[in-house]
């Protein structure tokens, strides 16, 4: 009625004028932007991508530069309002229809940041084409038929109309929204699956109660549930984001991704500022003042401020601590890149220390946050912890005591850490037990044996430890040859199978000192043993005795030289002497055989 009455006094044509200068001088701005702005967009277009740093600023350079873009239309637009004498009807009417617009077009810029449906290099989430461009559709429509919601009931309380009125057409239009988000809930892409059809209904139903929690007026619920999906939603897709972010280029989704420290305090800060403003925004709606919730008051405040107090700690406890974990995790990967890529280097015994020594460390700060953190917690509520720490001195000697065994294993374990005597990786032998390093905890070492079983063997248990991983490992062969063979053609051909196994480029890495001839051991009963030696890198000699086993019993073959092995020979003997003969001998060889 006001703008009707408004363009019977000032006359159609002038509102019409005032309209066309409010578009031109929008539209005309917006343009006059994109013009200067050429250099910029050329740059963001050949921005490299390699590296999450630089995906990240390329891709934040984009969304400014689509802000800007919709900034410079909204100036030009707010230019003609400053520049002409405007109807206060039609003013606040296109001050909303501004508003509603500026929504739609930040929607829009915010789904070509997060979606990229145009340019897939820019894309901050794992998607295919058809499925971003899926998403970048729904976002904007549904943002905006809330902008037209918004404007159209902004427009109808101005216009002076009863207040059933409007709120029946905010609801019949929320019906509308609902729909939307129904439609986008199962039609999104995905493998149609039970986990696909639960996610639906979950969502559906969560929608449906809010809007029914809004109509009926009961904000404290709508509140809470808006809050807790849209907070939910919204670090789904930062941990997303960082996860893309962080990712190689070219790389499949299902590739894991080691997080860095950046992206760790980055989402779990994001996390703590979301959660913090979700919690005001609940109580300034439950109609809490947060100032009084500061000062204190009844038991009530006093409670509500506790719980508040409690969950900001436990979200700082839980950034520290994801922080530390993401630097922890970060390094194994490194230490393990080192390990597995550089054999000789010289920081790979370094490498295998961390890696021994990292995981102890992350458990352990782990515990020690957790028992700060509650502490802490248990302060903000009112709870005198002072006590508490004094009679946990005392429980812990009495524990002590009780538990010698416990503290003898852990003791014994934290002096093997300090001694070094081994690491993740290494091969041990200590008494009866002997296997592979696994893992370690507080109390105990994991071996794995070379046959399969595991042993977990606590630290109070392993006495003196024999470590076979170490530095280098000395391995000598014997064999037996005949009396009539050629001692110094048996030297000759050994060193140059030693040389031709040091040459060899898979086993020659893990040669230190080729294998020869150390001379005659003994002499036997039927033979002469010659006893050989070489020097490898440890575990690396089995492989490296069985080549040299087969080298040099087809050199001896060639040049003849014969080993040598007992006979039995019978002298005037009859037939079944000769068999008896043998049947002993067989029986011999069962005897020594290992059972």
């Amino acid at each position: 009625a006001r703008v009707h009455g408004e363009m019977a006094t000032h006359g159609v044509d002038h509102f019409f004028l005032l309209l066309a200068a409010f578009a031109a001088l929008g539209f005309g701005v917006e343009r006059l932007f994109w013009m200067v702005s050429g250099g910029v967009r050329r740059w963001i277009i050949a921005s490299p991508m390699n590296t999450p740093g630089e995906r990240l600023r390329a891709m934040f350079a984009r969304f400014g530069f689509g802000s800007s873009w919709v900034a410079a239309f909204a100036l030009g637009t707010v230019g003609a309002f400053l520049a002409f004498d405007w109807p206060p009807a039609l003013r606040d009417a296109l001050l909303r229809l501004l508003v509603a617009i500026v929504m739609v077009r930040m929607a829009m810029v915010s789904g070509r940041l997060l979606f990229a449906p145009g340019a897939e290099r820019f894309r901050m989430l794992p998607l295919d084409t058809a499925e971003a461009w899926f998403w970048h559709r729904r976002l904007v429509l549904n943002v905006a038929w809330f902008a037209f919601i918004y404007a159209v009931i902004e427009w109808l309380i101005a216009q002076g109309v009863e207040e059933g009125v409007w709120r029946l057409v905010a609801y019949v239009l929320s019906l509308v929204q609902l729909a939307l988000i129904m439609e986008m809930v199962w039609r999104r892409p995905g493998t149609r699956n039970e986990h696909y059809k639960s996610v639906g209904w979950l969502l559906t139903v969560a929608f449906v109660v809010l809007l029914l929690a809004r109509v009926v007026g009961a904000f404290a619920v709508f509140w809470l549930g808006a809050l807790v999906l849209g907070v939910y939603g919204i670090m789904r897709l930062v941990n997303a984001i960082a996860i893309h972010l962080q990712r190689t280029p070219g790389a499949p989704a299902d590739e894991p991704v080691v997080p860095s420290v950046q992206a760790a305090a980055v989402v779990r800060a994001i996390r703590l500022v979301l959660i913090i403003a979700a919690g005001v925004v609940l109580v300034r709606n439950m109609g809490i003042d947060v100032a009084e919730l500061m000062r204190g008051g009844s038991v009530s405040v006093l409670v509500l401020r506790g719980l508040f107090s409690v969950i900001v700690i436990a979200l700082f406890a839980d950034l520290v601590w994801f922080v530390f974990k993401a630097m922890i995790e970060r390094r194994l990967a490194e230490v393990q890149a080192t390990a597995d890529g550089d054999s000789d280097s010289s920081h790979a015994g370094q490498a295998t220390r961390l890696r021994t020594v990292l995981p102890i460390v992350r458990n352990v700060s782990f515990v020690t946050l957790a028992v700060i953190a509650v502490l802490t917690a248990l302060s903000a509520l009112g709870v005198d912890i002072a006590p508490m720490v004094a009679g946990a001195g005392v429980v812990g000697i009495a524990v002590g005591f009780g538990a010698q065994t416990l503290v003898k294993d852990i003791v014994s374990g934290v002096f093997f850490l300090f001694d070094d005597a081994f690491r993740v990786g290494e091969y041990i032998q200590s008494g009866s037990y002997k296997g592979t390093v696994e893992s370690f905890s507080l109390r105990s070492v994991r071996l794995r044996h070379h046959r399969g079983p595991v042993y977990t063997v606590p630290f109070g248990e392993l006495g003196a430890v024999q470590n076979m991983s170490r530095d280098w490992v000395i391995d000598k062969l014997a064999i037996g040859i005949t009396y009539d063979s050629d001692l110094e053609k048996a030297r000759k051909l050994i060193k140059k199978i030693g040389q031709d196994l040091a040459a060899d480029e898979e086993m020659g890495p893990n040669i230190l000192e080729p294998l020869k001839m150390q001379g005659v051991e003994q002499f036997g009963d039927f033979a002469i043993q010659i006893r050989m030696k070489m020097m490898t890198r440890p575990g690396e000699q089995f492989v490296i005795r069985r080549k040299a086993y087969a080298a040099i019993k087809t050199a001896f073959d060639a040049n003849g030289i014969k080993f040598a092995f007992p006979t039995v020979q019978v002298a005037g003997g009859t037939d079944n002497a000769v068999a008896a003969a043998a049947q002993n001998m067989l029986d011999a060889s069962k005897a020594a055989a290992p059972v």
